[in-house]
């Protein structure tokens, strides 16, 4: 047997150690892949360009900075599991030296193990994502809403990246690797198992300070959302307030609650509690760093899968224009559009033949020659009415402000009117209109503020107006599934002119906008979708390794306390507890820190996001419990062994 030969041997006799190691690269060689696929597709880019070419670019961009991320977090991901089995195998090294292997043949055999690991790697995640690249096409064309789907191609410059890439990468662990293994002496590399730990402490001003933290760190976010103060800075400053608090939550006011615990002997001295209890204080104090990088990691998974989820949803376009389709007709003294009628026919036809509910509604807006769009009463309690909304009522010379824009309604809601009198210039002259209060609701979609006046100051205003504009809105409930009949009128009615050679119209659909937008949110979905997985199974394998780290030192302590009498059902219990807490605890920390941010997006819509956060914790935590239980029975079969 040569030396390499050794060290594959090596590797191979330690598959329960490396496992989870080469499963994780092995998936982030496939997500880094099907990144990689998607960006050289050579249809996506025209199909998305097609729509709109700031999507194309946006969405080039995020797969490429998301590659990136995922690159880097795998290096950083690799670099900590080959430290933790450094520290696990030290011992073994110790022997090894004692035997007569140099340090530089020991750097070698190392070097050999990670290069063996991320060849297979490299080549089981090619694989595996090759092999469902088709399905991975279809759901992305779905995402992004392209009718005609994404043809599978051989992704020849995707695996060429792929291989180069992450060839560099075990490289560089490799190399770093080495570098490790140069600390300790002889001695102190085969009494590493046996060094006592000192009992864990925690400060009781660290352990206030972490609550202080996170509870400001959400105060900032509230202020970002619910203040509209949108500032980056601000928004950056509470998410590390919070991360900076959640790393003092798990290093000292975890490990004070379970001291604290340890003090109530009530508790303490309950049954098996003085084992458990005393067991998790290490625990916790030990696996610190990892609790609070699985916590941080899962709650940007959480949070970045569903603010993507939000962005896509039909109620976010809503929320700028209420109706599914608008059609705008210009006419002035000399010319009138002859085809106001038709099209708004060919609308009303094309609904009722393909089945669809709607409610037609129009109004004749006017403006003010100092930049004020005005609409009548009347006109208003017709689209409110459409709409769903309370009517308004108004004397002669008083006015209502309704927002137009989802920026104005954040401001209306917030602050209300900042003035109470509206003063309009027409020709020369002034009207000055009490100003009521300001709508809750975007009625008339606008770039310009909108008012609503009593008909007779309406007639007043628009008594000379030369331009006359009707807009029509048609309101549909089933909009979103609208997009063939609205592609099919599109194309019909911007095709045609009138008798003078005009197009004095503008035909304008709410579905159409939206696919461009979800084509937006496909991409995000897709960038924070695979970024997230990535992220949540290097947490899952954070918390595998941690296991099997401490896997030799709890066989050696649970096989001596069977011996004065612990039974394989209170072992069972006590494992139960403790690894309830290595999975669930830095998952609920996620889960609360996600909350928040979905509670501040929620003020920022008109609609809800809750079904998209139960959604998402509800897939994670199902993974979770799957993975929990999993590892609960190979460990208990791992220390029963031990037992017998």
């Amino acid at each position: 047997m040569n030396f390499r030969q050794f060290a594959f041997n090596n590797v191979f006799r330690n598959k329960r150690a490396y496992v989870a190691h080469f499963l994780s690269s092995a998936f982030s060689v496939m997500i880094f892949f099907i990144y990689a696929l998607l960006l050289f597709h050579p249809d996506l880019k025209g199909n998305i360009v097609s729509s709109s070419g700031t999507l194309s670019m946006l969405g080039t961009m995020g797969l490429r900075v998301s590659q990136c991320i995922v690159f880097i977090f795998s290096f950083f991901f690799l670099l900590y599991s080959a430290s933790s089995f450094i520290k696990l195998r030290k011992k073994e090294f110790g022997i090894l030296l004692l035997l007569g292997m140099s340090r530089k043949q020991l750097n070698r055999m190392l070097f050999i193990e990670n290069i063996a690991i991320g060849a297979a790697a490299i080549i089981a995640g090619i694989i595996v994502g090759a092999v469902f690249s088709k399905l991975i096409l279809l759901i992305s064309a779905s995402m992004l809403a392209i009718v005609d789907g994404l043809p599978f191609y051989l992704p020849g410059k995707a695996i060429l990246l792929t291989a180069g890439a992450y060839l560099l990468l075990f490289l560089l662990v490799a190399s770093f690797t080495s570098v490790m293994t140069r600390k300790g002496t002889l001695i102190e590399l085969i009494k590493a198992e046996d060094k006592p730990k000192p009992e864990p402490k925690a400060s009781v001003l660290l352990s206030v300070l972490s609550a202080l933290l996170i509870l400001l760190g959400y105060a900032c976010v509230f202020l970002f959302a619910l203040r509209r103060m949108f500032s980056f800075p601000l928004l950056l400053g509470g998410v590390a307030l919070v991360i900076v608090g959640t790393y003092f939550l798990f290093t000292q006011l975890s490990v004070y609650v379970m001291r604290a615990m340890k003090k109530r002997p009530r508790i303490f001295l309950k049954r098996t509690n003085l084992l458990t209890i005393s067991e998790l204080i290490y625990r916790l104090r030990d696996n610190a760093v990892m609790f609070f990088m699985v916590a941080v990691i899962s709650a940007t998974a959480f949070t970045g899968i569903g603010t993507a989820l939000a962005i896509g949803d039909p109620g976010l376009a809503a929320m700028k224009n209420p109706y599914a389709f608008t059609y705008d007709s210009y006419n002035d003294s000399d010319h009138k559009n002859s085809l106001e009628q038709k099209h708004v026919r060919l609308i009303e036809d094309t609904l009722r033949r393909e089945g669809f509910d709607y409610r037609k509604v129009s109004y004749i807006p006017t403006y003010s020659d100092n930049g004020f769009m005005l609409i009548k009463l009347d006109d208003y309690n017709r689209l409110a009415a459409a709409l769903g909304y309370e009517q308004e009522t108004l004397r002669e010379g008083e006015a209502l402000a309704t927002p137009s824009t989802v920026t104005q309604t954040g401001e209306f809601k917030l602050d209300g009117l900042t003035q109470d009198s509206l003063t309009l210039t027409k020709e020369g002259s002034e009207m000055t209109l009490h100003l009521l209060k300001a709508l809750p609701h975007i009625v008339v979609p606008n770039t310009t503020n909108v008012y609503v006046v009593s008909d007779a100051d309406y007639a007043k205003i628009n008594a000379g107006n030369l331009l006359k504009i009707v807009s029509v809105q048609f309101v549909v409930p089933d909009w979103h599934h609208t997009l063939r009949i609205a592609q099919e009128l599109r194309d019909t009615i911007n095709n045609e002119v009138d008798e003078s050679g005009n197009m004095n119209y503008n035909f304008q659909a709410l579905v159409i906008d939206w696919v461009e937008s979800r084509q937006l949110n496909g991409l995000l979905l897709i960038v924070s979708g695979l970024v997230g997985i990535v992220f949540f199974t290097f947490a899952a394998s954070f918390i595998y390794f941690r296991l099997y780290a401490d896997l030799a030192r709890d066989e050696e302590q649970y096989r001596m306390i069977s011996k004065v009498g612990l039974s394989r059902r209170e072992l069972g219990r006590t494992v139960s507890r403790q690894l309830l807490l290595m999975f669930f605890l830095p998952m609920l920390v996620a889960v609360i820190h996600s909350s928040v941010a979905f509670l501040a997006l929620q003020q920022l819509v008109d609609f809800s996001v809750a079904s998209h956060t139960l959604a998402i914790f509800a897939t994670f935590l199902a993974i979770q419990v799957v993975y929990y239980w999993i590892t609960r029975w190979r460990y208990l079969n791992h220390l029963h062994q031990k037992m017998i």
